[in-house]
């Protein structure tokens, strides 16, 4: 069996961690104070069991499902990350890996790479956005986005600026100019294979945010794009709606915990909500999005769709969110690792574990689609689910 291949998630993150300067590595981490939503985020997944069957199994599983109106080969989907520093191709990458995958791959206003390459690559592109700037540069933005043939949109909404990690945060520079290269010189150098990657693609990672503004325009650096976006006033409901009706096609609100959040953003007029906590970088000690998923589910998933962001690291992972409520998972952190690893080719491997992973548990339940599963399916501890502003 070939070296590059890998098994498990773990040990993509395995690979990542060997294979990336240690602040690039650290940042994939993130986290955030103690980081216990962090911990709970995957920890609450091996919480939950299995009540498989023995006898009596389907032959033939489907395992392919819809995300706001595009038609996927499996209920899991790529998050959009910002990507920068990891893997030279970047996001492009990853879009290729999720088309040839047969999923849609997320591309947040904060990556690496232009919205136009990266719809070419996969035209099933979901464009993120945050709510930066004023109205008339948040409506460039997402025509722009729209313009390249973005599919749909994603808007975050879940980050409240958490300062400090108890592990340490990493060292990242506003530019790579001559004093942060002689300063990041040692960590990148430990890293050859790392280095000879960017070397053979003729540049190295400026950190700037080129779908912040229009084409040909000199894009701002991550983190003046990132003041600002601080500097912003907060959006309300109002302006939530507003947003939606801009877009002409559907809408995800990403970063629900709470049911009355949920059914707001169904009154504002939503195609789907993401159930997620942030990967666990935002308010520390907030819920695993699989603890609250159940409860946002039975509350709204009858009028909007529901998906899940958070702590999927193995397909089993993908089949109890789906029994529990969600109609796909999306994933980041595992993704990001494989294309650390190796590039598209290892981005394709983590979507191809979690294929297996999937299609093994929808075996073990007895089921021959992923419209079959339910609850009754999962065995949940007492005490497991937290409802949150019902």
């Amino acid at each position: 069996m070939s070296k590059i291949w890998f098994e498990t998630v773990a040990e993509a993150q395995r690979r990542a961690k060997k294979g990336l300067p240690k602040s690039v590595y650290s940042a994939l981490l993130a986290g955030s104070e103690r980081g216990v939503s962090y911990d709970d985020n995957t920890a609450a997944f091996a919480e939950l069991g299995f009540a498989p069957h023995c006898a009596g199994l389907s032959g033939k599983r489907d395992l392919a499902t819809t995300v706001m109106g595009e038609q996927i080969s499996m209920p899991v989907i790529c998050s959009p990350t910002g990507v920068q520093a990891v893997h030279p191709d970047g996001e492009v990458a990853i879009a290729r890996a999720a088309a040839a995958r047969g999923t849609i791959t997320g591309l947040s206003s904060f990556a690496s790479k232009p919205v136009e390459e990266v719809v070419e690559a996969n035209p099933q592109t979901f464009f993120q956005i945050y709510w930066l700037g004023s109205r008339d540069a948040i409506l460039q933005r997402i025509g722009r986005a729209k313009a390249a043939g973005a599919r749909g949109l994603i808007v975050t909404t879940d980050w409240s600026f958490s300062m400090g990690r108890d592990w340490g945060s990493p060292s990242i520079p506003e530019k790579l100019d001559l004093k942060a290269m002689v300063q990041f010189a040692p960590e990148t150098l430990a890293r050859p294979r790392w280095l000879s990657r960017f070397a053979r693609a003729g540049y190295i990672p400026d950190l700037t945010v080129p779908n912040l503004v229009q084409p040909g325009e000199t894009a701002p650096t991550f983190f003046g794009a990132y003041y600002e976006w601080m500097q912003t006033p907060l959006p309300t409901w109002d302006d939530l709606a507003w947003l939606q009706s801009q877009w002409d096609g559907p809408v995800m609100l990403k970063g629900i915990c709470r049911v009355d959040d949920a059914k707001r953003a169904v009154d504002a007029g939503m195609t789907a909500i993401s159930v997620s906590n942030h990967g666990g970088n935002n308010l520390d000690s907030t819920p695993a999005p699989i603890r609250v998923l159940p409860s946002i589910a039975d509350a709204v998933g009858h009028e909007i769709e529901v998906v899940l962001d958070g702590g999927v690291r193995r397909g089993s992972d993908v089949i109890k969110a789906v029994a529990l409520g969600a109609r796909a998972v999306m994933i980041g952190r595992a993704y990001l690792w494989g294309l650390a690893a190796n590039g598209q080719a290892g981005v394709e491997n983590v979507l191809d574990i979690l294929r297996s992973g999937a299609d093994s548990a929808l075996l073990g339940m007895g089921k021959s689609a992923l419209d079959e599963l339910s609850a009754e399916d999962i065995v949940i501890p007492p005490g497991f689910t937290r409802t949150l502003g019902a």
